[in-house]
């Protein structure tokens, strides 16, 4: 069976969470339950550092603002993971160009990424942080166990990963009005420092 089902999946699942992809990928590879998953991914030094990343994200995925900013500094990481664990992917088995197979899991990566980013963002339009909580434990399990049932049923579960996208999408859209709040309300809270820093206590205006 070709792999491009699982270099979907894997693509999608790197865009909310690379970190876990990696480190899922690599311990079935490790414990024997997948072939599909190369050597490369199941080293040990591989499998700590990624579990390492996997807590600090758990951890700053759940606080808001925090989680905003990390999605930020992901821009590149979560695109660039999806690739790399593409390729490594199709060039293990053989049944994929590497090239085609970094090209599917980088972007698919990027719109998933996208999509999480601004879903975050309007969240973040909300004060309580019990909503970045439930949205960033739904990730973590949403991802653990897409890569999970891929390693076992690829083609469905790549279905249910580009209906995930697209439903995805669609809410951004509605999303669009909170997430143009939260940059007001990020651009507000800069001035304010900037004019506390000049020690005016309120703006002119």
């Amino acid at each position: 069976m070709s792999v491009l089902p699982l270099v979907f999946t894997s693509g999608w699942a790197s865009g909310i969470n690379a970190y876990a992809v990696v480190l899922l990928l690599g311990v079935f590879g490790a414990t024997g339950l997948t072939d599909e998953v190369p050597e490369s991914l199941q080293r040990t030094d591989v499998l700590i550092v990624a579990g390492v990343l996997f807590l600090c994200e758990a951890v700053a995925d759940k606080v808001p603002y925090v989680d905003s900013i990390w999605d930020t500094v992901h821009t590149v990481i979560r695109p660039v993971a999806g690739a790399v664990v593409a390729a490594l992917l199709a060039g293990d088995s053989g049944s994929l160009p590497e090239l085609a197979a970094g090209a599917v899991g980088g972007s698919t990566a990027l719109m998933s990424h996208l999509v999480k980013a601004g879903t975050r963002m309007a969240i973040n339009t909300s004060p309580e942080p019990f909503s970045n909580i439930a949205m960033s434990t739904a990730e973590d399990l949403g991802v653990a166990g897409i890569i999970t049932f891929a390693i076992f049923h690829p083609l469905a579960a790549a279905v249910i990963a580009g209906t995930l996208l697209v439903l995805g999408i669609v809410i951004l859209v509605f999303l669009a009005s909170r997430i143009r709040r939260f940059w007001r309300r990020k651009a507000q809270r800069r001035e304010e420092k900037r004019l506390a820093a000049a020690g005016v206590d309120r703006p002119p205006w």
